[in-house]
């Protein structure tokens, strides 16, 4: 902390020691309002002088003798407040001017409109309800455009809250955030999904190819895991009679950390018995394209620099044809793992010697293929080796009923035409077993319970999960994860 803020600090907290001298408590256990900012203003009538009480984080202050001028700022809005020593009296106004920036008050007086014509509130009784003794990050506005914001970034991610302080559009794409998880809670429901919640701590954690964080139950004395996914146990629920389910889910994955990847995330998880993945292309398509036209008044939208069209119906491609557009190579035609591994060096790509044919083909995906998709795309027709927990296409089961939806070079979501056949099932477990033996820690575990509650019968089944924090970037156009998470993980300070 610099020295002139510090100085600030030590200013602000004498003020607090003389207000306590005068008997003014700076941090009062309650106040009664009657309307929001936004709220007070719509209760101006010409030639009355309407009653409101309003609170809310002092903004600006403009002090003029025996009169003042200042914004006060909640969440709904921001409204000039005008106090005057006549009207308040020596002592109410003399606390009006001493405060700074960032208190929060509590207003009563009535509304009127000055004779700039603006409404505002005429301040008839002030009251300090929580002195901010850290002065506030400035912020500036220029022909409608704010510059010197909370400038650091990682102080953005590290102290949140001042970036809703100082920063409207982070609380706008917070807001839409909630926004869009409540359209897709209405959506669902409305066409008869129940939503449930399934263990966040679990004993065999499946559902993913990922690297589950580990913990310990003392009382029982096992170790457990954060989940990675909740599909297996919302495929229980299937199982045991319920059709249409879904969960709003914390998915915890130790991996890296990213502008796509933060280690805490949500997904929404849905499954529906006697659909399949083609239904599931026309939830995504439907439920996406309708939270655009509702929320951000169309279904195109733009996103960091490019126009994305997210009117249906949305192209599909398979994952062997993208591969051999962007990429030239075609591993349709490719026989063994060294002819893949030559093939994908041969365009710069490296690939370990445990990997298999289609592990190549993935990485080359990932590199030549992702970065080409920015109009939505339902990436289908994936390898079974990259897909365990996908049904086999009857026509050829060297390859699933799974897609990917990718919209501006990332991975949205990903869908299945759920594997219900327990045998198969358990032998694809089996193969994960191997790889995890193998060296693999992201390969998945043997789930007995899994393949048990399959030999009761589950239905066939469509599944989806969308990545709502990456959905989010797409609507508030930002680049980075953590503008869609309000407290990302980051490295401790000093280390």
């Amino acid at each position: 902390m610099s020295d002139e803020i510090n100085d600030l600090v030590r200013q602000r907290i004498e003020k607090i020691e003389q207000y306590r001298q005068k008997g003014i408590n700076p941090y009062p256990s309650r106040y009664r309002r009657t309307h929001a900012a936004e709220q007070a203003k719509g209760e101006f009538k010409e030639n009355e002088k309407p009653q409101v009480s309003v609170a809310g984080r002092l903004r600006s202050k403009r002090v003029m003798g025996k009169a003042s001028f200042a914004h006060l700022e909640d969440q709904s809005g921001t409204v000039q407040l005008y106090a005057r020593r006549d009207d308040m009296g020596g002592e109410s106004y003399d606390l009006f001017k001493s405060l700074d920036l960032g208190d929060i008050v509590g207003i009563a007086g009535f509304v009127f409109k000055t004779n700039q014509g603006e409404i505002s509130i005429h301040v008839e009784k002030l009251t300090l309800l929580a002195k901010c003794i850290r002065p506030l990050p400035s912020v500036k506005e220029k022909d409608g455009v704010l510059f010197d914001e909370f400038a650091d970034r990682e102080m953005r991610y590290r102290q949140r809250y001042v970036d809703l302080i100082v920063t409207p559009k982070t609380r706008q794409d917070f807001i839409m955030r909630s926004r869009i998880i409540t359209g897709m809670r209405e959506f669902l429901t409305h066409r008869g999904y129940i939503e449930v919640e399934t263990p966040m701590m679990q004993a065999i954690p499946g559902g993913a190819a990922a690297r589950p964080f580990i913990t310990h139950h003392n009382a029982l004395d096992i170790d457990l895991y954060l989940r990675i996914a909740p599909e297996l146990y919302l495929k229980r629920l299937l199982v045991g009679g319920f059709e249409k389910v879904f969960e709003l889910n914390r998915n915890f994955r130790n991996e890296g950390i990213s502008t796509r990847h933060n280690p805490e995330f949500t997904m929404l998880e849905l499954y529906e018995a006697y659909a399949d993945y083609e239904t599931m292309m026309q939830i995504a398509e439907e439920m996406v394209s309708e939270l655009a036209a509702k929320l951000l008044g169309s279904m195109k939208l733009e996103y960091q620099g490019s126009m994305i069209d997210l009117a249906p119906p949305w192209q599909r491609a398979s994952f062997v044809e993208l591969i051999k557009k962007y990429s030239g190579i075609d591993f349709a035609s490719i026989a063994s793992v060294d002819e893949a591994r030559r093939a994908a060096e041969s365009i710069g790509i490296k690939a370990p010697g445990k990997m298999g044919k289609w592990e190549i083909a993935g990485e080359v995906f990932e590199e030549k293929v992702e970065p080409n998709l920015v109009q939505p795309v339902f990436v289908t027709d994936y390898p079974r080796e990259l897909s365990p927990l996908s049904k086999s296409r009857e026509d050829d089961p060297d390859f699933v009923e799974r897609f990917e939806i990718f919209i501006a070079g990332r991975e949205m979501s990903n869908a299945f035409s759920e594997l219900n056949d327990p045998f198969d099932q358990k032998a694809r477990f089996e193969d994960q077993v191997r790889k995890r033996e193998a060296g693999d820690d992201e390969a998945q575990m043997m789930d007995y319970d899994y393949i048990n509650a399959l030999e009761y019968g589950m239905p066939p089944a469509g599944g989806m999960g969308i990545g709502i924090d990456r959905l989010v970037m797409l609507f508030v156009d930002t680049a980075s994860i953590k503008d869609t998470i309000l407290f990302p993980l980051l490295r401790p300070e000093g280390k």
